[in-house]
């Protein structure tokens, strides 16, 4: 039965090791993001990584010959638990595919449709559980959120995944 693993390639070698995965008859999955760059005065979307450093490689551990994506060109190998490649948890890979547009490009949740006022509850990090006012997204995919400390309001970045609108 296949099941999706990690593969961890070499600074900016994903799009290599994409290519000679494929051409080993790999089934593999490097998902993308358009990327807001910002240079001098000009700011143009570029297609990046989603995990800089990493795809996803679909194969049966019993019967594929799994051993040569350590010899790949650009690949540093398979992320492992001891001596054999650790699985992808169902779903993750599956979830990471559904959300790409007709592009080809992973949607990312530009502040989970939130609109600025709205309040949230920060889920993860050093502010966990703390709550807060939806400011806006910067050009980092990170949101900026109002909080209330010591007494006074304080602007601050945080990644998407960890808030939630509330009531």
């Amino acid at each position: 039965m296949s099941r999706w693993y990690v593969v961890r390639t070499k600074p900016r070698a994903e799009e290599t090791v994409l290519s000679h995965l494929r051409r080993q008859e790999f089934e593999a999955f490097l998902p993308r993001f358009l990327k807001t760059r910002r240079h001098a005065r000009r700011v143009d979307r570029v297609a990046s990584p989603l995990f800089p450093g990493y795809l996803f490689v679909s194969f049966d551990l019993d019967r594929a010959r799994w051993r040569s994506i350590f010899g790949t060109i650009g690949s540093q190998g398979l992320v492992c638990n001891g001596d054999r490649p650790a699985a992808v948890p169902e779903g993750v890979v599956e979830e990471i595919i559904a959300r790409q547009d007709d592009t080809g490009f992973v949607k990312l949740c530009a502040g989970q449709g939130m609109q600025p006022g709205q309040k949230v509850e920060i889920l993860d990090g050093p502010l966990a559980e703390a709550r807060g006012i939806f400011e806006c997204m910067d050009s980092k995919e990170r949101v900026i959120v109002l909080l209330n400390l010591l007494g006074r309001q304080v602007r601050t970045r945080i990644p998407t995944g960890w808030i939630q609108a509330t009531a």
